[in-house]
């Protein structure tokens, strides 16, 4: 039987209480409750606390830098791990609440209305802040979660924030330009428009789009590179060279040379580690669906196809489509190139992209073919799964992915995800680390 609170314990959580009926109140209702407001500053000040925490109009950058003792507390604030366990409320619990109901504040009320370059910057600081405060790297959930709910909403409060933005006027100046920080919301509304732009506001659209293909790039590198490659080929005898040397057999073969007078292990057998890898040449077909449900999965796997056509012994080459086929080949070793000739929107005709990817195939026992597509198709369900039905039987690897985006959510046609159930190659979404190890294991 729990013990009943103690006084303090009862006031304490009362003032918690009326920091998060605050909270609720502002993020639900844009007018100021007095009585509310006029009791938060009362516990915000009896806790030593700055005022500017009830301030949405304040970002949390602002009030570290004011109040730089604030920084370390804000970080993993809200990691389940680091929660007391005591159902007690004490003076600690309440400067938490306090200290959380400023950052879901700023974060989660986003309000209506226009939205300038400096607005968008404001809130992608305080939402790096919020995703310290649960443990990943500003960006971490937004970017590259794993698997994060969170990651999907603050994705869409994102985006909603860009779609209120003037964009067309921030490009055009360079000062409100160099404010924006890429995104993938910020990248998808620049593919969209990219038409629509010319001078200093298309230079400024292809500047940061570019930086974020590098940023994205370089973490999908890494990935690539720590993925296990292919298998040990021990039929291509070892190299007798020093960095190959296998020591601990080398000593274990030769225990029976000890020479117990001379306190000295004598070596008449060097042994070797096998490090050459089975590598065959093989050809990487990526076809990736471009209709605005797909924008995020279109990026990430034109940056990886990059990736991979950088690999020695690879050839890759890239197709995308809406209602029409393009065949992006040439440009695949610069996926910056490659978005720029994307033209996102439109429908889905998978046969119009197969009727392009299958001529690719010249060795089908050694060609992985990757699908990323939600796969609604405009009535041409059945055309399609044949051909794809087609190229599985041939000894083409098919792969088909529904997602690899940066909130692992996604939505595939249920009819294609239990064909290709049936068909032995289910569908990958989520992360696309998973997309990574299935084409590294394939190709290396």
């Amino acid at each position: 039987m729990s013990e009943a609170p103690t006084p303090a314990s009862a006031a304490d959580a009362n003032r918690r209480q009326l920091l998060y009926w605050r909270l609720l109140s502002r993020v639900f209702e844009a007018d100021e409750q007095p009585t509310l407001e006029n009791g938060s500053m009362a516990v915000v000040g009896d806790l030593g606390l700055p005022a500017a925490l009830l301030d949405p109009s304040v970002s949390v950058d602002n009030v570290v830098q004011r109040f730089p003792g604030l920084a370390a507390e804000f970080d993993g604030l809200m990691v389940p791990e680091g929660l007391p366990e005591s159902e007690e409320i004490g003076a600690d619990e309440v400067r938490r609440a306090a200290l959380v109901s400023k950052l879901l504040l700023n974060v989660f009320a986003t309000g209506s209305g226009s939205v300038s370059a400096g607005d968008l910057a404001r809130w992608q600081q305080d939402a790096g802040w919020f995703e310290r405060a649960l443990g990943h790297d500003p960006g971490g959930l937004r970017g590259h979660p794993a698997g994060h709910e969170l990651g999907g909403v603050l994705a869409g409060l994102e985006g909603d924030l860009v779609n209120r933005m003037r964009l067309r006027e921030v490009l055009a100046d360079p000062t409100l330009a160099r404010q924006l920080t890429p995104s993938m919301s910020l990248i998808e509304q620049l593919l969209r428009d990219k038409a629509n732009l010319s001078g200093i506001a298309l230079a400024n659209a292809k500047a940061l789009i570019r930086r974020f293909v590098d940023e994205v790039a370089q973490v999908l590198r890494t990935q690539v590179e720590q993925t296990s490659v292919g298998k040990i080929d021990r039929s291509v005898p070892p190299k007798r060279v020093f960095r190959n040397l296998d020591l601990d057999r080398t000593i274990w073969k030769n225990l029976t040379n000890w020479s117990p007078e001379d306190q000295r292990l004598y070596v008449d057998r060097l042994f070797y580690r096998h490090t050459a890898r089975k590598n065959t040449p093989s050809r990487l077909i990526v076809v990736v669906d471009q209709s605005g449900s797909m924008v995020d999965s279109m990026v990430n796997c034109t940056i990886l196809a990059s990736i991979f056509a950088g690999l020695p012994k690879v050839d890759v080459h890239l197709i995308a489509y809406d209602t029409r086929a393009i065949d992006l080949t040439p440009w695949v070793s610069d996926p910056f190139e490659v978005l720029l000739r994307t033209k996102l929107g439109g429908g889905n005709d998978g046969p119009v992209a197969m009727a392009m990817a299958r001529p690719k195939i010249a060795e089908p026992r050694n060609t992985v073919m990757v699908w990323i597509s939600d796969f609604y198709e405009f009535d041409r369900s059945q055309p399609l799964l044949d051909g794809i039905q087609a190229v599985h039987r041939s000894g083409v690897r098919f792969i088909p992915v529904g997602s690899v985006n940066s909130s692992g959510q996604q939505s595939v046609n249920p009819w294609f995800r239990q064909k290709f159930k049936d068909l032995g190659t289910p569908v990958i979404s989520g992360h696309i680390r998973k997309l990574v190890f299935e084409l590294k294991s394939f190709l290396t």
